[in-house]
């Protein structure tokens, strides 16, 4: 089954192209240095976690973090900068966090989306066969500071003086806004919803964009990935991606690097000549000091510190249960919730996100119609692990535990 950014890439002609993970160079602080043969150690460890992980389900066994189970299996990065390195650029760059997570699925393969619009030419083209421009329903730039909802209807108040009321109500806050003290509930969230709401994780994912003159890109354009092993910091500017390429930017001179959480507070929170001067010495370090000039341009976001997301997506600490997640995905009286952080499946993925928007709205059409009524579930006692019949749809798990898009 297609993924449904995958079908609306297509329906709306949204510039993407393959992220080929082949197509990788290392480094280290000496420059260009060969130690791809630590990503089939990685993944040979990884295939052993993977079916521990399996038996942990199925025999409802107590959780361990992937750290655990890859050191379990063999991989024991310890202070080699090198095995470091290809540790992030397979754990860390997927989920913002160091593999001390929990379990996981993902797609096997993705696309890089370019396009000046964005993933904004879903929300724009969708809204489009309901909205018009003028429609008085749709309110931008308008700031929610207050929550009040009962068992008859939900009441929206906004910074700005108004108000608005309904019968029900959906809320797509993130993770990180859930979690701040931006927003106030009315009356406040019962202490299941708010224990589901503190235990899970905002990750914070930081792309840092670089531009040079197009008659001075100094990295080879046939690769697409370039990984550095930093010798004293682990996931300092670890991976850059080259947009000056075939199928991509090519004579653009873009090229950008990732960092996450910790390091993403550290650069969010610093000014931009100061994250520049870093990067370009890493750049430098990587491809000699007289080969990188300035660049043209430079401008990176700062997730973490945007009231409207506080973070980039969630993630699921060590020994959550499902039942856990579930508190946080169940409505409250007439308020439901929706977004990639309720997805049991998908935390951390736009179609997580899409499912549970698509899930939520059928639900609160058949109680506006009064047909085919059901209400989801919370569990006001929690329990250490997830017995095995509750892995179903109640508990948002649609897929099989068993299907997996990872190493083999």
């Amino acid at each position: 089954m297609a993924k449904p950014q995958d079908l609306q890439a297509k329906k709306y002609n949204l510039t993407n192209t393959y992220s080929d993970y082949s197509a990788l160079t290392t480094f280290n602080e000496t420059g260009a240095v060969n130690f791809t043969g630590l990503l089939d150690d990685f993944e040979d460890a990884y295939s052993t976690l993977e079916q521990d992980a399996g038996d942990i389900l199925t025999q409802n066994l107590q959780d361990r973090s992937v750290r655990s189970g890859l050191s379990l299996a063999g991989w024991k990065p310890g202070k080699d900068a090198a095995a470091q390195a290809v540790e992030w650029w397979q754990f860390d760059w997927e989920y913002a966090f160091t593999p001390n997570t929990t379990f996981y699925q993902f797609s096997d393969e993705n696309n890089y989306v370019f396009d000046d619009r964005g993933f904004n030419a879903f929300i724009k083209g969708e809204a489009s066969s309901f909205l018009n421009d003028k429609d008085e329903r749709l309110l931008l730039n308008t700031v929610v500071t207050n929550i009040s909802y009962d068992d008859c209807g939900v009441t929206v108040y906004n910074r700005d003086g108004s108000c608005i009321q309904a019968d029900y109500a959906i809320c797509t806050f993130s993770l990180g806004v859930l979690q701040s003290d931006d927003i106030s509930f009315d009356p406040e969230l019962p202490s299941w919803k708010q224990e589901g709401i503190e235990t899970f994780s905002m990750g914070t994912y930081t792309k840092i964009f670089l531009q040079f003159p197009s008659d001075k890109v100094f990295w080879n354009t046939s690769y697409q990935f370039f990984l550095y092993a930093d010798p004293y910091e682990r996931g300092y500017y670890p991976i850059f991606q080259s947009l000056d390429a075939e199928g991509f930017l090519p004579g653009s001179g873009i090229i950008f690097v990732t960092v996450v959480q910790s390091q993403s507070y550290v650069v969010e929170a610093q000014d931009d000549e100061t994250t520049k001067a870093e990067v370009l010495a890493v750049l430098r370090n990587m491809f000699g000091a007289d080969n990188v000039p300035e660049p043209i341009a430079f401008l990176y976001p700062r997730w973490s510190l945007e009231p409207w997301a506080y973070g980039s997506y969630s993630n699921w600490p060590t020994g959550t249960s499902l039942e856990m997640h579930q508190n946080l995905r169940a409505n409250v009286d007439r308020l439901y919730f929706a977004g990639e952080a309720t997805s049991a499946e998908y935390y951390g993925f736009l179609h997580g996100a899409w499912f549970e928007g698509q899930a939520v709205g059928g639900m609160i059409a058949d109680l506006v119609k009064k047909v085919n009524v059901t209400e989801e579930v919370h569990y006001e006692v929690l329990h250490g692990t997830t017995p095995d019949e509750q892995y179903n749809a109640a508990n948002g798990w649609q897929a099989s535990t068993f299907l997996t898009y990872g190493f083999e």
